[in-house]
C-alpha cells in the first residue's frame, strides 16, 4: 500500500495540464514569482539608498504584480500536483502546509499592491511598513520553498521514480560501471 501510494504522487493527474511524468511544470512556474518578488525586497532596500528612487518603486509595484499573476498560475499547477500525493500522509501535509503558506504569500503581495499603488508618482523611496511587509514575505516564501524542496528531494512527488532515474545513470556502451 505504502509503495502504491508514494507511485501515486510521482504521476501527474492531468499531464496535458500539470506536466508530464518526471516533468512538472509547477517548479518551472515557481521561477516568476520567486524571482520577481526577491527582486521587489533589493529595490525596496535600494529605494533607500539611491538619489531618485522613484523607478525602484515604480518597478516594485510593476514586479508584485507581475509576481501575483505567475504565483496564481504555479497555484493552479500545484493544485493539481496535490490532488496525487494521498491523503492522509505526511507528504500529504507537507503539501497543505507548502500551499497555504503560498497562499498567505499571494495575498500579503496583493495587500502590498494595493498599498502602494499610484504612490510611487512622487518619487520617493518605498515606505518603512511595505519594506517590511515585503521582507516578511520573502521569509515566508523561503519556508514554503523550503517545504517544497522537502516535497521533491524528500519524499520523491512528482519526481521520476529510481529505476527510470538509473537510466541517466547507465554508461552510453550500456558496460556497468562500478564505484570507485
Amino acid at each position: 500500500m505504502v509503495h502504491e501510494s508514494r507511485l501515486q504522487a510521482k504521476r501527474p493527474v492531468n499531464a496535458a495540464l500539470a506536466g508530464p511524468y518526471g516533468h512538472p511544470f509547477h517548479p518551472i512556474l515557481v521561477t516568476v514569482p520567486i524571482g520577481a518578488w526577491v527582486t521587489i525586497l533589493v529595490f525596496d532596500i535600494a529605494s533607500h539608498v539611491v538619489h531618485r528612487p522613484g523607478f525602484l518603486t515604480q518597478s516594485s509595484e510593476w514586479l508584485i504584480a507581475v509576481g501575483v499573476i505567475g504565483a496564481v498560475l504555479a497555484a493552479m499547477v500545484g493544485f493539481l500536483d496535490l490532488f496525487a500525493v494521498p491523503a492522509g500522509t505526511p507528504a500529504f501535509r507537507t503539501a497543505l502546509v507548502h500551499m497555504t503558506l503560498n497562499l498567505l504569500v499571494i495575498a500579503a503581495y496583493v495587500v502590498n499592491f494595493l498599498w502602494r499603488h499610484g504612490d510611487y508618482a512622487d518619487g520617493a523611496s518605498v515606505g518603512i511598513g511595505r519594506l517590511v511587509l515585503s521582507a516578511l514575505s520573502v521569509t515566508v516564501l523561503g519556508v514554503s520553498g523550503f517545504l517544497g524542496g522537502k516535497l521533491a528531494y524528500r519524499y520523491g512527488v512528482r519526481v521520476a521514480d529510481e529505476s527510470t532515474q538509473t537510466e541517466g545513470y547507465t554508461p552510453a556502451d550500456g558496460s556497468a560501471r562500478t564505484p570507485a
